[in-house]
């Protein structure tokens, strides 16, 4: 072994090749969390219309499930970034749990006559859009959460928990606020996706030129 191979390591051709970074497994626990969120929904949904859908013990109930489930969205997040578990199922199932979370509440609210129908829609038509839109981009890559998209999505689960819960006076008001940030943030958001949609497309576009 010449001077060099002995005080530097072995020669570049009898190095080893650096292993294969291994694939991340589906199967893991911040997915599972994502899938847990959803299945609360159904849960969520049958305490928030036990009676007449007002009475105020089973609002708080409906309060704490729609809380969990939401808590989990910031968690799996976490864990995700964290260990190293990001998957593309996860980035594709997040942000659809988290709008059939928000979906259902937004939904369960207004046929209960506590919140008006066009704020539903807004908030729906561009969940369902931005929905469709990761579909009809898949094929070119997926489109994670954004943070703007986290932050809206937190502005609208501390909303929709303001109106769960049996508020009158000036907390009514505050709701309606926090309500009112959630739609402007909701817009603003959407439009961010359709850009980043067509960056993506043109990007691929170019590549493959």
């Amino acid at each position: 072994m010449s001077f060099a191979g002995g005080m530097l390591g072995a020669p570049e051709e009898d190095m080893p090749d650096a292993a294969p970074a291994r694939p991340v497994p589906v199967l893991n626990i911040a997915n599972v969390l994502t899938v847990l969120r959803i299945l609360l929904v159904p849960v969520f949904l049958v305490v928030l219309f036990v009676g007449d859908g007002h009475e105020t013990p089973w609002r708080i109930a409906a309060t704490v499930v729609f809380a969990v489930a939401a808590i989990t969205d910031r968690i799996d997040g976490q864990l995700a970034r964290k260990y190293g578990l990001v998957t593309d199922f996860g980035k594709l199932a997040d942000p659809i749990a988290d709008k059939a979370l928000i979906g259902a509440a937004l939904v369960g609210l207004s046929i209960l006559g506590d919140l008006s129908w066009w704020v539903t829609g807004i908030i729906a038509a561009r969940e369902i859009g931005i929905t469709l839109l990761r579909f009809a981009v898949l094929r070119h890559g997926v489109i994670p959460a954004s943070r703007g998209g986290k932050v809206k999505t937190l502005v609208q689960s501390l909303a929709i928990g303001l109106y769960l819960l049996p508020l009158s006076g000036v907390w009514a008001t505050v709701a309606a606020v926090v309500m009112g940030v959630a739609v402007f943030l909701t817009v603003v958001t959407g439009l961010d996706y359709v850009v980043q949609s067509i960056r993506l497309r043109a990007g691929v576009h170019h590549a493959a030129r």
